[in-house]
């Protein structure tokens, strides 16, 4: 590969901040929301111009849907995130799940009334491209945007990024997912034209379960899930194969729907799957948008064709952004594991539960017999870098709690325990990793969240 050496420069200081939050996704702007609660003065920088992720970046409307009769729910901030848009109008019923499908355009909305209402500094359209490093201790990133390359200091960073960009940059050690086998991304689309009523008399007539998930792709569940109504259609897509009107080649073209409104929008539409993309290669992601997008427009044409209520479907928009699954997650001061999420782990430095639940890798378990675990606060402290912590996806852990911690109310868990720890390390004077565990116990309790 050819280079260029870039000459050396002075820049600017965009801000100083206690804590910023590299990244606004649920992790991140529950990160960024839970440390102002605290008192400190915290920074939220997003390289799109809305924050909220993939609820509004992506448009995936289900932060939980995994949610059933039985199921041992998480609380705090996501549940918040959750109620205060179905307060202001902005959800649906989940037509498969006890969950709330969460419209995209609105929960731009709620995640500006909550950062003003938290006094969140926010950072819109600005993009974190590089470490500040004194030795092992990160004291900032350095910024590119509109207003040039400038340079945010902070006392203590959030990497919610979702690819651990922050964590690479400073040199934490960290894996990432080989190409033959990480999880698919996903073009989401919507949208206008269809037929509600019809529609839906289409699918009470012919119902999907769990039990249909991908058709002949092998995977594992406890057989508990495998007659529960789905949302997943795959028919109208096996037709268009036959038919020639999608190639053969392209498996990934099914998936699942939510919201169908009255005005006739279906606005939630995952049903193109793509496989061996690289989230951190731009030549993949470049390759994905605008396969993803050619994709998509097949799978309306087979709408349109091969499903009752499509047949005057047209596109109403695609997600702002690629949906992606997995790439980076760092090596942690725990690694959460498999064994873990199956069976109920607890730890004593616990900063929430989630439910028994996981989506990922050939497994689906949904968790309707009340079976939950606990999420260390290890999993989000980096290796060899001090004062930066991690949220996300890109928490440590192997593949299989890995399909549990990328749902986006686990986000919000590891999410909400960092911004507040985060915050008192900083009160305390002593390193993010250092904070006490009792003491961030307690402030998680009183902002809401359930431990045990």
């Amino acid at each position: 590969m050819k280079e260029i050496r870039e000459a050396s420069k002075e820049i600017s200081i965009l801000t100083e901040t206690d804590v910023l939050v590299v990244g606004s996704g649920p992790a991140g702007l529950a990160a960024a929301i839970s440390a102002a609660r605290e008192g400190v003065k915290t920074t939220l920088l997003e390289r799109y111009g809305c924050f909220g992720g993939v609820l509004t970046q992506v448009g995936v409307e289900g932060i939980a849907w995994y949610r059933h009769e039985g199921t041992t729910d998480v609380e705090g901030i996501g549940i918040e995130f959750e109620q205060t848009a179905k307060r202001l109008g902005g959800t649906t019923k989940d037509p498969e799940s006890l969950g709330e499908e969460i419209n995209a355009d609105m929960f731009k909305v709620v995640a500006d009334n909550l950062i003003r209402e938290s006094n969140v500094i926010p950072l819109l359209h600005c993009y974190g491209v590089e470490a500040i490093l004194e030795g092992n201790i990160l004291k900032g990133v350095i910024t590119e945007s509109k207003s040039g390359r400038q340079a945010v200091l902070a006392k203590r960073t959030i990497d919610a990024t979702g690819d651990a960009d922050i964590a690479h940059l400073a040199g934490a050690p960290h894996r990432k997912t080989p190409k033959n086998k990480v999880m698919s991304v996903t073009v989401m689309f919507s949208c206008a034209g269809v037929d509600k009523r019809r529609f839906l008399d289409y699918i009470y007539d012919n119902p999907s379960t769990y039990a249909d998930w991908g058709g002949d792709w092998e995977k594992e569940t406890t057989h508990k899930e495998d007659q529960l109504f789905s949302t997943y259609l795959e028919e109208p897509f096996n037709k268009a194969r036959e038919s020639g009107l999608i190639p053969k080649e392209c498996v990934g073209i099914r998936g699942s729907w939510s919201t169908i409104t009255e005005d006739g929008d279906a606005t939630n539409l995952n049903m193109v799957q793509l496989a061996g993309f690289d989230c951190t290669d731009v030549w993949d992601l470049t390759r994905a948008e605008m396969t993803g997008r050619h994709h998509a427009m097949l799978a309306i044409e087979a709408l349109r064709q091969y499903t009752p209520g499509f047949e005057n479907a047209r596109l109403r928009n695609f997600g702002m952004t690629l949906g992606t699954r997995d790439s980076r997650k760092i090596m942690g001061r725990y690694n959460l594991t498999e064994q873990d999420v199956r069976n109920q782990a607890s730890f004593e430095d616990s900063i929430g539960i989630f439910p028994e639940f996981i989506d990922g890798y050939g497994v689906l378990l949904l968790p309707t017999t009340g079976r939950y675990f606990q999420v260390p606060f290890g999993i989000t402290v980096p290796q060899k870098i001090e004062n930066l912590l991690v949220a996300g996806r890109c928490v440590a852990g192997d593949r299989i709690s890995h399909a549990a911690m990328r749902n986006m109310m686990a986000c919000t868990v590891t999410g909400q325990g960092v911004g507040v720890a985060s915050a008192l390390s900083i009160k305390d004077g002593v390193k993010s990793a250092d904070v006490n565990t009792q003491k961030l116990q307690e402030s998680l309790q009183k902002q809401g969240v359930r431990l045990s």
